[in-house]
């Protein structure tokens, strides 16, 4: 996705759309009373606790949890990037999406409903509590916490690159000075703030149901109408097979691929396949997971949740629809951006009011995640960098407040970083988070089944992984801008072919773990004492053993 802004058509921007923003304004303006008056719903007598700020008390059933995930994984900056892909580069940087989140669901419905039920029975709220439970090792625990804290804080920015495309797109954040230019950003992230920090994560579960009530709305109004518009799905797929093979005068090739070639399937299935492992090793998906009330909602929304993949795949073809459509998304700088791509195809080709509904769609698409994100990474630096490193006898009450705090950090560093730094930057650190996030993947997942992997090898396999994956993303340079750090493709090492950085760096992790818990394990080092025990991962609601941890009048575990 480095090169999203580059080689696009001819300028197209116009006034404000009266219409479309006032629409947009006022159904943000709703969300945003919700977000204050989910503080009220299943009120617990108190939310001095990151169960219950943090969790929603883990409290929530099948179609909340349902909501909350597809709001927390279907971001709008998918909403925004991978139409994009698909309409400057093609299928292979915008379609693997799709068959990614169709493999995911499988491994979290394996892995998932485990993690859940032995973080019940010991209160653990993030991975990292997990890791130092199961290995008894501070370091270890430490290196998955930090990883995930900063993998996550490039993601909650992008969700501020949505907001900032449709605003464009709507004639807002022109003009020279800031007032004109930033003020609406920091209106809306100043009312997320604002009620994140008096709700938690019972204000994005609220608000999630809106956010995908509007997606499905404006997609399958859109697949249906716009391809009728420009001559029906034929023209569609051969205006795409045509751009893609023209070449690009900047780089001096095709500008992307309609149909990948055999040079690009092992970059294709390895994004597909790294992209899977990886989504739910961040902070934040973890999180709305172990808000669910019970395993099996756990399960059920691994069932349920591909629903959300058949939406991607249509929205992916809009990217190819706004080719035929000739579609130009030009920034109000006067500057080509495919970032602006959908948001512009609504513009032209509806009406305003519904124009402004899409708008809406994705300017809330931005609010659910980044409210699910901002609090996931401020519970990991309470829980496991604070409390663990700085003051271990924390009350869970100071522990509230110090992620309350964090959080609005969280989302502060956010808003400086896409404010002062190019938008480019912000794309750059969140494919090189991808690569961070997957280094975690090891000590959690196959914590979840064996204790045969030593400690010291799984941190060592960690730091490996970490150092090769980011040398090898800063080596890559963007053709275009000559830039570091230009994409997450790289030569697997042995093979000759390309392939997704995380995934090597993943097989190097995985071989020195392997090797180095060979010789520790012979060696008789000592592994660490493990808090768990093979009963705690089937342990389920209800369960005697599971620990009491709902502060208000809607507990649903009991004591041990």
């Amino acid at each position: 996705m480095s090169q999203l802004g580059a080689a696009l058509p001819a300028a197209n921007s116009g006034g404000v759309n009266v219409v479309a923003l006032t629409i947009l304004i006022v159904l943000f303006l709703g969300v945003t009373v919700m977000g204050f008056l989910a503080t009220r719903w299943r009120r617990p007598s108190s939310m001095e606790s990151l169960d219950e700020w943090g969790l929603g008390g883990r409290s929530f059933g099948t179609w909340v949890t349902w909501f909350l995930l597809g709001g927390d994984l279907y971001t709008a900056y998918t909403f925004v990037a991978v139409p994009a892909a698909m309409f400057a580069l093609g299928s292979v940087s915008g379609f693997f999406a799709v068959p990614y989140t169709i493999v995911l669901y499988p491994i979290i419905f394996v892995f998932m409903a485990r993690l859940w039920s032995v973080s019940h029975r010991h209160g653990y709220v993030t991975p990292a509590d997990f890791v130092k439970g199961r290995y008894g090792s501070r370091e270890l625990s430490l290196a998955v916490a930090v990883t995930g804290f900063l993998a996550t804080m490039p993601y909650i920015a992008l969700q501020l690159v949505g907001i900032q495309a449709v605003l464009e797109v709507a004639g807002v954040g022109g003009g020279d000075n800031w007032l004109a230019k930033d003020a609406p950003l920091f209106i809306a992230f100043a009312l997320l703030a604002a009620y994140t920090y008096s709700s938690g994560l019972r204000a994005p579960a609220m608000i999630a149901f809106v956010k995908d009530t509007l997606i499905y709305l404006v997609i399958i109004v859109a697949i249906i109408y716009l391809p009728s518009k420009v001559g029906g799905w034929e023209a569609v797929f051969g205006a795409a097979e045509e751009k893609m093979a023209a070449t690009n005068p900047a780089t001096g090739k095709p500008n992307g691929a309609f149909i990948p070639g055999s040079q690009q399937m092992w970059a294709y299935a390895t994004l597909g396949l790294g992209s899977a492992l990886a989504l739910f090793m961040y902070p934040h998906s973890i999180t709305a997971s172990l808000s669910a009330s019970s395993r099996n909602v756990i399960r059920r929304n691994a069932a349920i949740l591909p629903a959300y993949s058949f939406v991607l795949g249509l929205l992916a073809l809009l990217g190819w629809v706004a080719i035929a459509a000739g579609t130009k998304p030009i920034g109000l700088d006067g500057k080509p951006n495919a970032q602006l791509v959908i948001p512009q195809l609504f513009e032209d080709m509806f009406p305003s009011w519904f124009a402004g509904v899409a708008f809406a769609a994705i300017a809330i698409g931005a609010l659910v995640p980044a409210a699910i994100m901002s609090i996931a990474a401020a519970n990991t630096f309470t829980r496991n960098i604070y409390k663990e490193w700085i003051k271990p006898n924390a009350t869970p009450k100071q522990e509230a407040q110090v992620s309350k705090l964090v959080s609005l950090m969280v989302k502060g560093f956010a808003l400086v970083f896409v404010l002062l730094l190019d938008k480019q930057n912000a794309i750059n650190f969140q494919l090189l988070g991808g690569i961070w996030i997957l280094q975690t993947f090891p000590s959690i997942v196959f914590g979840l089944y064996t204790r045969w992997f030593h400690r010291w090898a799984l941190l060592a396999g960690w730091a490996v992984g970490m150092v090769y994956g980011t040398w090898s993303a800063y080596n890559v340079v963007n053709p275009v801008t000559g830039a570091h750090f230009g994409g997450s493709i790289a030569n697997i090492p042995g093979i000759a072919q390309m392939g997704y950085i995380a995934m090597t760096a993943f097989v190097i992790n995985l071989v020195i773990a392997g090797v180095l818990s060979l010789a520790l394990n012979a060696a008789k080092v000592p592994k660490g004492i493990d808090e768990t025990i093979k009963g705690d991962y089937f342990a389920d609601e209800g369960d005697p053993r599971v620990e009491k941890l709902n502060l208000g009048p809607h507990e649903i575990t009991a004591s041990p």
